[in-house]
């Protein structure tokens, strides 16, 4: 952007000083002409200059009128103040909700009408009350001739010459696109910096949310009120593969709020049982790897985190199925038994220890024996149509089964860790991969 007004227009540099002395003298005729222009254009957006925005605004018409008519004056007088105030103007323009573009057309529309105005008073002085008068005013007219020259008049008191006037337009027009320019930054920078404060307003929220010890209802309920979020009664987090919290929360929509923890997204939905919202969910991420956490009551969202979170790593190493997206309520026991990794593969070494000595191929038809007898809870009949065999032959198993595992096979809770184990370990052989 440009550092002063002779940068936007050269020729600046060739007016002569009486033109400067001139802008200068109607500087009070231009503030209540163009805050009059301002006004009625900030109606028809139904707004106004009220209030602190409207204040802000009217000064930084001000402020945009003194400084044009100085710099046609001193055109290497710098632009950087005049341009750091409508640099905040897009600022309060995002703050308060409003597009840059109406800024902008305001800008346009305050240069045009400039530009009219002294368009009016180099044509006819008398129709807007006269000339101007006044010690700046004097000075222009005894510089207005300019001696030695058969050229037309440059200016008078009515004001500066056409070809003074045009120079006056470009510097004008320019200058208004340069403040436009500065309050677009403005915008764009206010707009970057509160994305990045909601950032950090929902990272924090999420964390608090998951973290090990509940926070206190007040903090909570202030860091919701911060973020803007509506405290729920119940939420599902959500574990998701990726980084792109902000994305992700926006296509589940839904009050989702989302941030990164660890290595994956972590996306906090709230009440999660409202019909049709985890469909919505789970359309949202598709293609995407993710596991869905548990409904649960707001104060207990660290269950819901930590399962998913386990889940999602289980599903990485395939241990969930082939759907991309999993319900964490639909793997409860494959979480139970997988929770600690080893633990599984631990039990299974200690629980199925008598099969340890026997070849592989016994070992393996033994263990598939007891896994169906445990699961048929004792029918014999059904473990053998579920093997490809006959009865008998199960029950010639089965004798060879509890000689290895005596009363435990009688145990309502051995049995139950016996089932645990050929669930994860179903040929009964050694494992010791932590993959579980």
């Amino acid at each position: 952007m440009s550092d002063a007004l002779l940068d936007i227009e050269p020729g600046l540099a060739g007016l002569p000083p009486a033109v400067g002395d001139h802008l200068r003298g109607l500087r009070g005729a231009l503030h209540l002409r163009i805050l009059g222009t301002v006004r009625a254009a900030m109606r028809e957006q139904g707004r106004s200059l009220t209030g602190a925005q409207g204040q802000g605004l009217a000064l930084g018409v001000r402020t945009a009128v003194d400084t044009f008519v100085d710099a046609v004056a001193e055109p290497d007088r710098a632009l950087a103040p005049t341009r750091a105030v409508f640099h905040t103007l897009g600022r309060t323009e995002y703050r308060e909700g409003h597009r840059v573009d109406a800024l902008r057309a305001v800008l346009t529309l305050g240069a045009r009408d400039i530009w009219a105005f002294l368009v009016e008073q180099a044509a006819a002085p008398a129709a807007t009350g006269g000339t101007p008068t006044g010690p700046e005013t004097g000075r222009a007219g005894t510089d207005a001739g300019r001696a030695g020259t058969d050229a037309a008049p440059t200016g008078t008191d009515a004001g500066p010459a056409p070809a003074d006037l045009y120079v006056i337009a470009g510097a004008l027009f320019g200058y208004a696109d340069a403040l436009a320019g500065a309050a677009a930054e403005g915008f764009l920078d206010e707009q970057r910096d509160t994305a990045q404060d909601w950032a950090t307003l929902r990272r924090r929220l999420v964390t608090l949310l998951v973290q090990p010890d509940p926070p206190a209802e007040e903090v909570l309920r202030a860091a919701a009120e911060a973020a803007r979020w509506p405290l729920p009664a119940t939420v599902a987090v959500v574990s998701v593969h990726g980084t792109d919290a902000e994305h992700l929360a926006r296509g589940v929509g839904a009050g989702a709020v989302a941030t990164v923890i660890g290595d994956a997204v972590r996306l906090v939905l709230p009440e999660p049982r409202t019909p049709g919202r985890l469909d919505q969910a789970r359309q949202a991420l598709a293609g995407r790897r993710a596991a869905v956490g548990p409904a649960v009551a707001r104060h207990r969202a660290r269950l819901s985190y930590r399962l998913s979170r386990r889940a999602l790593t289980l599903h990485q190493q395939g241990a969930l199925g082939p759907d991309p997206v999993v319900s964490c309520d639909d793997h409860l026991l494959t979480l139970l038994t997988a929770w600690e990794p080893g633990l599984a593969g631990h039990l299974a070494d200690t629980v199925l220890a008598p099969l340890a000595g026997l070849r592989p191929t016994t070992r393996r038809t033994l263990a598939e024996t007891l896994h169906g007898w445990l699961r048929r809870q004792g029918q014999v009949v059904a473990v053998a149509e579920d093997l490809h065999t006959h009865p008998q032959t199960v029950r010639y198993r089965m004798r060879q089964l509890r000689a290895l595992f005596g009363p435990a096979l009688d145990d309502p809770d051995a049995r139950l860790v016996l089932a645990l184990a050929l669930r994860s370990r179903p040929t009964g052989g050694a494992d010791h991969s932590d993959a579980g």
